[in-house]
């Protein structure tokens, strides 16, 4: 790619997107297209043909996602599954059709079995069972870069699959029920400082930039207390979910940004298997015809000789890690917390421990600059700079 090729984000508002866009904006690649959800929403199979149909892009990033916690995992299990289904089908399938040379997608380290052995590598996909609590989520991820890998096999496509760890930083959504799990917990204890404070102004341009089930700012005192009761939210008392012993690798959002380019730009799928003619359209069968399970002519193929090509995405991490306590103890020094940090033992934990191996990334040529000591703080700063 050059400077001038026309790259397509989508999802350039979200956490990792606009940290992507960001970051191709500095290394001089000024020809990027974005579109909000209002804009086009990518679950739409004719909404998005039009888009790839009107701007052609070069490449993509594929970054977009419907996402959440625990909580909302556990509770709106079909949405998570059909909607991120939908939207990954839709984009590759028109990538593919309009001829782009280079695709990127984002995943998640939830494609990993709940009892994988730590360090995760990339071979431990598919090898047992997933964690209840997000499977839905995990079997569209896994969904996901099966579609890259099997693109590749089979038209000599040029798409790769990232898997990032728990991610945080700038423009995340800070929502109580469907954000990830440092910003959710920081949001928490900052409000139950509030209350301890009796600093309800502070409360109310919180919730006014950001209201919880329609209460804002500008509600009975009573109606605040009582809302934020429900997310674990007391005066100078935070609770969350679980026994707070689960052990988690989080990554800065603009290394994991910063990654991603540097794998769009210098890693092909050629690079992490290590052949360079992989499909047979290499070899000059053609793949210009229609799906027909009827006929075989113009649809390329995959070369069953060169044996099983799996397990070809790129962990993204910084293969360290800490528990959940241990995080909300970094999260209540930076927001000058006093009060308790409590646990409900009753909710579930999710998966025990989530390391991954992050070898093959650093064979890739990159390794996390973030550490999270100052992440917390970078994190807590640019929160506090929303409410002014």
């Amino acid at each position: 790619m050059t400077k001038d090729s026309k790259i397509y984000i989508a999802g350039h508002n979200g956490l990792v997107g606009s940290a992507i866009w960001k970051n191709l904006k500095e290394r001089g690649y000024h020809n990027l297209i974005g579109r909000s959800h209002k804009e086009l929403d990518l679950t739409d199979q004719c909404a998005v043909k039009r888009f790839f149909d009107e701007e052609r892009p070069n490449a993509v990033v594929l970054a977009a996602a419907f996402v959440g916690g625990i909580m909302a995992n556990s509770l709106y299990r079909a949405d998570f599954i059909m909607m991120n289904m939908k939207i990954q089908c839709n984009v590759i399938s028109e990538a593919y059709a309009h001829g782009v040379e280079k695709l990127l997608f984002l995943g998640s380290t939830c494609i990993y079995p709940k009892n994988a052995l730590q360090p995760m590598k990339e071979d431990y996909l598919l090898t047992s069972e997933l964690e209840y609590t997000n499977e839905e989520y995990a079997i569209a991820k896994i969904a996901g870069l099966k579609m890259c890998e099997s693109y590749n096999l089979q038209y000599g496509t040029n798409y790769i699959a990232v898997m990032p760890t728990n991610l945080y930083g700038p423009n995340d959504n800070f929502h109580l029920e469907n954000s990830h799990v440092m910003p959710a917990m920081m949001r928490k204890v900052y409000l139950a400082k509030l209350i301890a404070d009796g600093d309800w102004e502070k409360i109310a341009i919180d919730l006014n930039k950001r209201p919880i089930e329609g209460i804002n700012g500008n509600a009975d005192r009573g109606d605040i207390l009582t809302v934020l009761a429900k997310y674990g939210i007391e005066n100078n008392k935070v609770t969350l979910w679980g026994t707070g012993t689960p052990l988690r690798e989080f990554l800065w959002s603009e290394d994991m940004a910063d990654a991603s380019v540097h794998i769009l730009l210098n890693v092909n799928f050629s690079d992490i298997i290590g052949i360079e003619k992989y499909s047979s359209v290499h070899y000059g069968v053609s793949a210009d015809g229609a799906v027909d399970r009827n006929h075989s002519a113009g649809r390329g193929g995959a070369i069953p000789s060169l044996g099983e090509i799996r397990n070809c995405h790129i962990n993204v991490g910084t293969g360290k890690e800490l528990t959940i306590r241990e995080l909300s103890e970094w999260v209540v020094k930076v927001v000058g917390f006093e009060g308790q940090v409590c646990f409900d033992t009753s909710k579930p934990d999710g998966t025990m421990r989530k390391l991954i191996d992050v070898d093959k990334l650093h064979r890739l040529g990159w390794t996390h600059k973030v550490e999270i000591e100052d992440g917390v703080q970078k994190l807590f700063d640019w929160y506090r700079s929303t409410l002014v």
